[in-house]
């Protein structure tokens, strides 16, 4: 595969997909929505949910409830609400995504960081249907913010973002630890955070700062991984390209194929390593994979 080329939703992040996700995302099971109460460290959030306490009314958005349709503000406003009841505490979800020049890489349909993008917006339309408010912070070539919003707004925002990234040229790298010390300073409330990486960027300090996070939001962790990265290849000659520079990798003996594995697999085990050590929410995809099942796995369920 070619690293230069249009947005194809191959090599490059296709905007149209990463939109057209929120379909899949509103086919799902619908996440729950439940009372929490905060983390230590955290300001309470704007509640919401299905108590006697009216708080506000919002624009509609598609999975709301309709038996708490707000008919008269609809019929002056001409736009359908829905009412929020004082009661359950509003999520904030806060995407960590990898974009060092090692998620630039893929054998199978399509590259890891196209793969990571596909994630992070699935993940943003399925938040804003139990009424979160999603942002995302991207790590390694790309070092920038979108801060969590609500409803539609907000899934576009980070679809929009991914997409301007992905088409930036490729940067420095950054390690793990240092992606989450900035991610520490910059939570804006989220309760809840999504790493997705290949992990390539973990580092012996990860875990210290893995820890520190922990202790202010849910954290869970998506690995995407390429084909070639989970299993050993079968003999043969691997045309790869990196940087710009082409190689043929000849892989023919059984001791340079198992090296070969082991290589490329070394991100994927250290990654989950550290979500298995700390007893993190995991789950691991490879670049051919739907996300959904993944996602629903990792956020459809909320601690209390």
């Amino acid at each position: 595969m070619n690293a230069v080329a249009a947005p194809d939703g191959r090599v490059r992040v296709s905007l149209p997909e990463l939109i057209a996700l929120r379909s899949r995302a509103m086919r799902a099971p619908a996440p729950p929505v439940v009372s929490r109460a905060p983390r230590s460290g955290q300001r309470p959030g704007r509640l919401h949910g299905r108590g006697m306490d009216y708080a506000e009314s919002r624009v509609y958005q598609a999975g709301d409830d309709v038996r708490r349709m707000d008919w008269r503000l609809t019929a002056r406003s001409g736009v359908a609400h829905t009412k929020l009841f004082q009661e359950e505490r509003e999520g904030r979800l806060l995407v960590l995504l990898d974009t060092n020049a090692s998620m630039r890489f893929g054998t199978r349909v399509r590259f890891k960081s196209v793969q990571a993008a596909r994630v992070a917006a699935l993940a943003a339309w399925y938040a804003i249907r139990g009424g979160d408010r999603v942002g995302v912070l991207s790590f390694g070539a790309q070092r920038q913010l979108v801060k969590p919003q609500g409803g539609a707004r907000g899934a576009l925002a980070v679809a929009g973002a991914i997409a301007a990234w992905d088409a930036a040229p490729v940067g420095d790298d950054e390690s793990l630890s240092a992606a989450l010390q900035r991610a520490g300073r910059l939570m804006h409330g989220a309760s809840r955070v999504l790493l997705v990486s290949d992990g390539f960027c973990v580092d012996d300090a990860a875990r210290g700062r893995m820890l520190g996070l922990v202790g202010k939001a849910e954290v869970s962790v998506l690995n995407v991984a390429d084909p070639l990265e989970m299993a050993e290849p079968p003999p043969g000659r691997y045309p790869l390209a990196h940087r710009g520079q082409h190689y043929d990798v000849t892989l023919y003996g059984e001791r340079e194929r198992a090296e070969f594995a082991r290589s490329l697999g070394d991100g994927r085990r250290r990654l989950l390593a550290l979500a298995s050590g700390l007893n993190l929410r995991h789950r691991t995809i490879d670049t051919t994979a739907d996300p959904l099942d993944a996602l629903v796995a990792l956020l459809g369920v909320r601690k209390a």
